[in-house]
């Protein structure tokens, strides 16, 4: 029978989903911008703005989720 998770079981996933989801987010706009055949230094800046974005997200996101965590943490 499997328990509940531990807290570091849990912090250690919530970091693996944090990572995958700036990754995502930093990737994409790159991608979107190889359509219009940009020079490296667009591909940078597209790079930049991208994780920049994604830091906010996450930010945000966190803050989000801290106000339905129930306990002592909040």
């Amino acid at each position: 029978m499997v328990g509940p998770m531990t807290e570091a079981e849990r912090e250690s996933g919530n970091r693996k989903v944090q990572a995958a989801f700036l990754l995502l987010v930093t990737v994409s706009p790159p991608l979107i911008a190889l359509q219009a055949d940009p020079t490296a230094t667009q591909l940078a800046i597209a790079a930049v703005g991208g994780f920049l974005l994604g830091v906010v997200l996450l930010w945000y996101l966190r803050g989000l989720a801290e106000e339905f965590t129930p306990g002592p943490r909040r």
